[in-house]
């Protein structure tokens, strides 16, 4: 016999409304990435989903309330995963780096086919940039991600003094707010330089600073991957000189 659905068995009356709201906002993150505050429109989104404009301002109500949940939920998620990475107990200062790299190149491979033009890829970046049409709600979210981004910095960088990584006399807060600045700046490096390559680079030099002035112990693997980073840079710039001189020949 055909089993009869119980009550637990049968979606929610709301499943469908729930599900469309998931759908406007992941599309409308898409959309403000690659086209910022100005660049998005109900219109673009109902197209898209195959809806009208009317069902996305029955789910919103206006642009500034959308703009403001996709920002909200974007800003709470990246910043547990980043204070995830900087809160591990057992990484080193410097791997917390190269996981911090590893992440942001993850997002900008989302909008960044190999050997295509350099695409906008941080929501975050991007809104800094549209500010001046934010509310205040908004910009206050830009500024919670850089606090929340500034303590999860600073917790490794005292946990990292306590393991005797680095010295007790390392300025906690200029690192952190050195770091912190490029995390900011994180898309537009990438796209002024064309390549993800510029924005690991800054990372990793500036690793490099930190753990020759202030490193207690520089641990094998670390000075490994130091040199190896050091020479694979080498020979990128290297290659690159060599397609330069023969372009000119050309």
């Amino acid at each position: 016999m055909e089993k009869t659905p119980q009550p637990k068995d049968l979606p929610a009356p709301n499943d469908a409304l729930v599900d469309m709201r998931d759908r406007i906002k992941s599309l409308a993150l898409d959309l403000l990435i690659q086209h910022g505050y100005r660049g998005m429109s109900f219109g673009d989104l109902a197209e898209a989903l195959q809806t009208t404009r009317a069902n996305i301002h029955y789910h919103f109500g206006n642009k500034e309330t959308l703009v403001e949940e996709v920002l909200e939920d974007y800003v709470d998620i990246t910043s547990a995963q980043l204070h995830a990475i900087w809160t591990k107990f057992d990484a080193s200062f410097f791997d917390k780096i190269q996981s911090t790299v590893e992440y942001s190149r993850k997002r900008h491979s989302k909008y960044n086919a190999p050997g295509s033009p350099a695409r906008p890829w941080s929501l975050i970046a991007r809104m800094r940039q549209d500010s001046d049409a934010l509310t205040p709600k908004g910009r206050a979210l830009l500024q919670r991600f850089g606090k929340n981004l500034h303590a999860s910095i600073a917790a490794a960088i005292e946990n990292a003094k306590a393991k005797h990584e680095l010295d007790e006399a390392t300025p906690t807060e200029d690192v952190a707010l050195q770091l912190v600045s490029i995390a900011n700046s994180a898309g537009p490096i990438t796209q002024d330089a064309g390549t993800f390559d510029r924005l690991e680079h800054l990372y990793m030099a500036f690793a490099r600073i930190v753990t020759v002035a202030f490193g207690c112990k520089k641990t094998g693997a670390a000075k490994s991957a130091l040199r190896g980073k050091a020479k694979q840079r080498k020979v990128k710039r290297e290659r690159a000189s060599v397609r330069h001189s023969r372009g000119k020949k050309i």
